[in-house]
């Protein structure tokens, strides 16, 4: 593919100060942490709530029913990238990230009040459904905008750093769960009250959060590529997107192989370190907090060397690596009995990983001129998470259900492997930037 050639940046009597930018930059990030946290206080505490909702006598199909209605969830993502994206374009990125915390607010609050399955019977799994979706239609519109709006008002020269911080606060809400989880684990709650009802205090917790996340960003600034694209008359719309269909196609190939590792080594390792490797709930608890804190690092460190040697060499990086890789690493991960050692393995993955989840972000919005930029950025986003992220669990479990749990390694490794192919052709988006565009 041709690289676009790069428009005139902004005149500098246009651009944020440097204080009010990193700030804008910060409470966005800090409300994505929160919506993050949100959706991933549902995968750790998974292992407490899915007795309550689906009765089983075997763990592992609970867990595979929990792990289908949070995959339910990324079925609406598309909606929400559609919606929210394209009131993003042409409504403001500020207003439309107001509303997408506002509705994760309300899809937290109705699993924390939800009756369990011997009250309601077949309506508490029907509730937890609903308030799932709500939740995936929040995190379909999120994705798009808060990545178009950190993309739009970072510095040309550093956008590459602020898309690994920005993506720190998706591995921090996962780690405030985790953290939430250890504490009530070890100084709280008994495993019984956990599975009575403490598993209700993270999603209240959730609820009050996004509040909180809502009058954060009530005072967010909207961003100066909006204001210029607006008063230019280049506001979004379906016929526009329509004119980037390649660039679309682009952003569906590079996040397959990179959200079905993400979510592996995120939703799916802590089912796996109980389940495969038969670490107890403590242990599985502290590895994956340690990781977490691991992969936090990581993201700013490669977004800055993004800056430096271009996006394209850490896609390689993760392509190669991830389809080399990925079948020892799990393999090897379910032979160990260590926590140390899976600890270390885990660590090792995140190196590999880091090449794309540090960058994803600021190579899509680079890809999209601004008047389509949050729904360039959200819809094939949305779409490819819910066929191969959002699915990752529900997919591991059948295999491993099935006594094939290696099939599920080779599945991996072949979604990565689809994703290099394209990076090998993919021009280096640092170098081609299309964020100057308007129309």
């Amino acid at each position: 593919m041709t690289p676009p050639v790069p428009a005139a940046p902004l005149p500098a009597d246009t651009a944020a100060p440097q204080g009010s930018r990193v700030k804008a930059i910060v409470v966005g990030s800090i409300g994505n942490l929160i919506e993050w946290y949100d959706v991933y206080a549902y995968s750790a505490f998974a292992l407490y709530f899915a007795p309550a909702f689906f009765p089983s006598a075997d763990p592992v199909a609970q867990q595979l029913s929990a792990a289908a209605v949070f995959a339910a969830a990324f079925i609406v993502r598309p909606l929400g990238g559609l919606l929210f994206g394209w009131f993003a374009d042409r409504h403001g990125r500020r207003a439309s990230m107001l509303v997408s915390v506002l509705l994760m607010c309300f899809g937290s609050l109705l699993i924390a009040v939800s009756p369990t399955y011997a009250s309601v019977g077949a309506w508490a799994p029907a509730l937890l459904v609903g308030a799932r979706l709500l939740q995936g239609l929040s995190q379909g519109g999120e994705y798009g905008a808060s990545a178009t709006y950190l993309a739009e008002m970072a510095e040309p020269h550093r956008r590459g750093f602020y898309s690994g911080v920005w993506y720190t606060t998706l591995i921090g809400g996962q780690l405030a769960a985790i953290l939430l989880l250890l504490l009530l684990q070890k100084v709280f709650l008994t495993p019984e009250e956990l599975r009575d009802w403490g598993w209700r205090i993270p999603f209240a917790i959730g609820a009050l959060l996004s509040v909180y996340a809502l009058f954060m960003r009530r005072d967010m600034h909207e961003t100066e590529h909006f204001r210029q694209a607006k008063s230019a008359g280049s506001a979004g719309s379906w016929k526009a997107l329509r004119a980037h269909w390649r660039e679309l196609l682009l952003v569906v190939g590079i996040t397959i192989g990179g959200t079905s590792a993400f979510y592996t080594y995120t939703t799916y390792m802590q089912k796996f370190l109980k389940l495969s490797v038969g670490l107890d709930d403590t242990q599985v608890t502290t590895v994956v907090l340690g990781y977490l804190v691991v992969a936090l690092l990581l993201q700013p460190l490669y977004g800055a060397l993004s800056d430096r040697i271009g996006r394209k060499p850490l896609l390689l990086w993760f392509g190669t690596m991830g389809v080399l890789c990925t079948w020892p690493l799990l393999t090897l991960l379910s032979q160990t009995k260590s926590a140390w050692v899976a600890f270390g393995l885990i660590c090792f993955a995140w190196i590999i990983v880091s090449g794309y989840t540090s960058i994803t972000g600021i190579i899509k919005a680079e890809l999209f001129p601004t008047s389509v930029r949050a729904l360039g950025v959200g819809v094939p986003y949305a779409l490819t998470v819910s066929v191969f992220g959002g699915t990752v669990d529900a997919v591991a479990l059948t295999f491993k259900q099935s006594g094939y749990e290696s099939g599920f390694y080779w599945y991996a490794t072949a979604c990565i492997f689809v994703s290099l192919l394209v990076y090998l052709k993919l021009h280096d988006t640092k170098a081609g930037s299309r964020m100057e565009e308007h129309g």
